[in-house]
């Protein structure tokens, strides 16, 4: 192997990070017993995180960040993988404390690599981490025991990229699927990916949340936390179930006990980070069958690796939707 492309985020003694296109040599990247062509990489909100002053989720500098990235396996020492292997990786401390998918090449643990048999890179990169905890979420629904005919569930920041697999996999199971959004020019996609109901953001202006409201929903996907989540709590149906992964509204839950005493609710939540390599290859591979999502290419937008210092901390203001593709291979 030579030289590697790749972006790195470098921080100054003012605190500033610039991402920029580097050269580097190969011993840049840490030692793995896996190496991978990378050809798609993705944009999450913790990407962005990672190029943000103050961010809170990259551990040193410099960086090659991207917690996704999808390729074939050029070379390995692990007996799991072959050449040529079609592969994902993605969560533990990939792009965030390790180089991740922003560069050419990647080399990562055997136990950080999933091989995958029924999805092209391509397709594994648009579900990414963020589809990824989308079925997470709705495995921890059905888990619990909700089925379609229990009631509505609702999905929040539903036009996010967990919000709206979590809407196109919901809906092919049957259920009826509520989405809440405050992005008013995003109704059509969420009615392609399923969705029976489209509502603003909750708890809607000047309404406030109470301890024990009337019951809406019989679960919830949450990916905004905060507010939101406390409503959503406080309005579930007996028994039932919030999802929660996300904390892009706020990290505060001001809520009470009520809702978990009186109504018997549970908040499972949802860490696709340091998941068991075990467990992770068990969902990519019903996300490979009975779970892929129907709407991949309507929730996906790509954009070359390159343009990424002029864009990615356009999905910390809210302006991103759905998914995020980044195409690596041939790029740099």
């Amino acid at each position: 192997m030579g030289d590697v492309q790749a972006l790195v985020a470098h921080q100054d003694d003012d605190g500033n990070i610039d991402l920029v296109h580097e050269t580097v040599e190969e011993s840049f990247l840490p030692d793995g017993d896996v190496e991978i062509a990378v050809e798609y990489s993705g944009v999450n909100f913790k990407d962005a995180l990672a190029v943000t002053p103050k961010g809170g989720v990259a551990r040193s500098y410099p960086l090659i960040p991207g917690i996704d990235l999808t390729g074939t396996v050029r070379s390995s020492t692990s007996p799991e993988f072959s050449a040529g292997d079609v592969v994902v990786a993605h969560g533990y401390d990939i792009g965030t404390g390790r180089h991740g998918g922003y560069a050419d090449t990647a080399r990562l643990p055997a136990d950080m690599v999933v091989k995958l048999t029924g999805l092209s890179a391509k397709d594994a990169a648009a579900i990414g981490t963020a589809g990824f905890t989308a079925a997470m979420s709705v495995e921890a629904l059905t888990a619990h025991g909700i089925t379609p005919s229990d009631g509505p569930v609702l999905v929040t920041g539903a036009t996010g990229g967990v919000g709206s697999v979590s809407v196109d996999l919901l809906a092919a199971a049957g259920f009826e699927v509520i989405a809440s959004t405050g992005k008013s020019d995003a109704t059509d996609l969420l009615r392609t990916l399923g969705a029976t109901e489209i509502i603003g953001r909750l708890p809607e202006e000047g309404e406030k949340v109470r301890a024990l409201g009337k019951t809406r929903w019989a679960a919830v996907v949450d990916c905004v936390g905060g507010t939101t989540l406390a409503y959503a709590l406080s309005t579930l149906a007996y028994g039932g179930v919030v999802a929660a992964s996300g904390l892009a509204g706020s990290a505060d839950l001001p809520t009470t006990v009520h809702p978990f005493i009186l109504r018997g609710v549970t908040l499972a939540g949802i860490d696709s980070v340091q998941l068991p390599i075990v467990n992770r290859r068990a969902l990519w591979a019903k996300l490979e069958g009975e779970l892929k999502p129907r709407h991949l290419d309507d929730v996906t937008t790509d954009v070359a690796v390159t343009a990424l210092p002029k864009s990615i901390k356009t999905i910390l203001s809210g302006g991103v939707t759905g998914r995020t593709r980044v195409i690596v291979a041939g790029e740099f």
